[in-house]
């Protein structure tokens, strides 16, 4: 006990729970909203479930020398068109699994670079978000196509670049419900 009769020890447990609650109270809110531009962190991981998705396991020029089909997706992770199109890149990771290569890239650091490496995803990016881009195992341009790309596209594209069949689609629910993937995504 100190001299006037108090226990430190107990004023300062009160000092700091006081002080804990009165930052709790006071801090902002923290929220994701995937219909603005508003940055949230990795759109995979919030958006889509999937925050694996995000480096890729492989870069493309690895996917070039490997004779692989490579399927780029530019985004940005402050773009809400990008967000709502995230669960459609995580239902390729999905259905394709370690049949392509899945190459979400954000297109920040492409920005005002040019490129003409057909090693260098610049070289394909034009500027849009998001663009899918699917290159064949001969390195040929299978798909180019950007904005909200519907599912069904994307998988005939990939198929007709790696000679497998296209994935079923009739099991995914086409209503979007939460956690599932849109077959096609529409501004919303």
């Amino acid at each position: 006990m100190s001299a006037d009769g108090t226990r430190p020890m107990a004023s300062l447990l009160k000092f700091l729970f006081a002080f804990s609650l009165a930052m709790v109270l006071w801090a902002n809110p923290a929220g994701a909203i995937r219909d603005n531009d508003s940055y949230d962190g990795n759109i995979y991981a919030l958006y889509a479930g999937n925050g694996s998705l995000v480096p890729p396991a492989t870069t493309l020029e690895d996917s070039l020398k490997s004779g692989r089909t490579a399927v780029i997706v530019y985004y940005l992770d402050d773009s809400a068109v990008s967000k709502r199109f995230a669960p459609v890149v995580s239902e390729l990771q999905r259905i394709w699994m370690r049949s392509i290569d899945l190459m979400p890239l954000s297109t920040d650091p492409m920005q005002n670079r040019n490129s003409t490496l057909s090693t260098d995803p610049a070289t394909y990016w034009r500027g849009t978000i998001p663009q899918v881009v699917v290159i064949g195992p001969d390195g040929r341009v299978v798909f180019d196509q950007d904005g909200q790309v519907p599912l069904q596209q994307i998988n005939e594209a990939i198929s007709a670049a790696t000679g497998l069949d296209a994935p079923d689609l009739s099991a995914i629910d086409p209503g979007g419900s939460f956690n599932e993937v849109n077959i096609e995504v529409t501004p919303g």
